[in-house]
């Protein structure tokens, strides 16, 4: 029996992939416990090392939350200020006018082909020279800074190329029942595409919280990961510990983000799905009216 997609498996391909799959469980088994031997062997699974994560709240109070605060607070505002200025950076690409056009154009392929730490770099800089930033807020600011130019103009591309997938006649109806480019766009295009972009949204949101530890790194910005070297000097000699616990956080937090957004683009597409009636003429004519006079708006 064939699917749609491929041919069924015969008998030997599938004693072969059961093979593959008792293979890799063997060997990931292997590896586990090959990591489980080294560290006992460093006796970096006492119960002393854990302790201030598993038996204490006081490394969350004191160390992880105040961390996780600065990281959350970051990446928030780098995605509340990156996605909307990627937005209209990616639409403006889509122009007819080179004036529009060209001089986007220039700013996302600039910022993208800087590295985010660089622009961090520049961002405190910038705030400690040129302006009346205090030293405890120029961390923040420069990790925002660099987070949004980066991630807007890679959330432009990400936006231009959801839009350019779209099939050319979605544009052509919308001209045709009368509406400006930019009604088009805003009423057609841009909800259908907002739909298929999702993923690579949510995966550059993902980004977006990770690169936040660059700061913690070079900048001194006390987030999460700057947490955990703190956690490990002040307890001492448990560092695997402080970054297993930090790590398992950035997964919560990320893993969350992403479920989210699979439940809003299930949703999404329920949404979008026909009711499968048929406009008339007159139908298409009403909504061509409205369009030319404004009044949906």
């Amino acid at each position: 029996m064939s699917s749609l997609l491929y041919d069924s498996q015969g008998p030997r391909a599938k004693q072969r992939n059961v093979l593959y799959t008792v293979l890799f469980i063997a060997a990931l088994a292997a590896v586990l416990w090959w990591l489980y031997t080294a560290l006992d062997e460093k006796h970096q699974l006492d119960w002393v090392l854990w302790k201030p994560y598993l038996g204490s709240t006081e490394a969350y109070s004191a160390y992880i939350w105040p961390g996780l605060q600065n990281t959350l607070k970051a990446a928030a505002l780098a995605m509340i200020i990156a996605l909307p200025l990627g937005a209209v950076l990616g639409i403006a690409r889509l122009s007819d006018h080179a004036w529009v056009r060209v001089p986007a154009g220039v700013v996302v392929e600039f910022f993208r082909a800087i590295p985010v730490l660089v622009l961090m770099i520049f961002g405190l800089a910038l705030y400690s020279q040129y302006t009346d930033v205090s030293s405890d807020d120029r961390p923040l600011y420069a990790v925002v800074t660099g987070l949004v130019l980066y991630n807007a103009s890679v959330l432009a591309e990400i936006v231009r190329a959801g839009i350019l997938a779209l099939p050319k006649g979605q544009s052509e109806a919308a001209m045709a029942i009368g509406l400006r480019k930019s009604q088009g766009m805003r009423l057609i295009l841009l909800p259908q595409a907002v739909t298929a972009m999702l993923p690579a949204i949510v995966s550059q949101l993902v980004v977006i919280v990770k690169d936040t530890a660059l700061g913690g790194a070079v900048l001194t910005f006390p987030e999460l990961l700057a947490a955990a070297n703190t956690m490990s000097g002040y307890y001492g000699a448990n560092t695997i510990a402080s970054f297993t616990v930090v790590a398992v956080i950035y997964v919560v937090i990320n893993f969350s983000l992403t479920s989210f957004a699979s439940w809003l683009e299930g949703r999404l597409r329920r949404g979008k799905k026909s009711t499968g009636a048929v406009l008339g003429a007159q139908d298409v004519a009403d909504i061509a009216g409205t369009a030319a006079t404004g009044a949906g708006r």
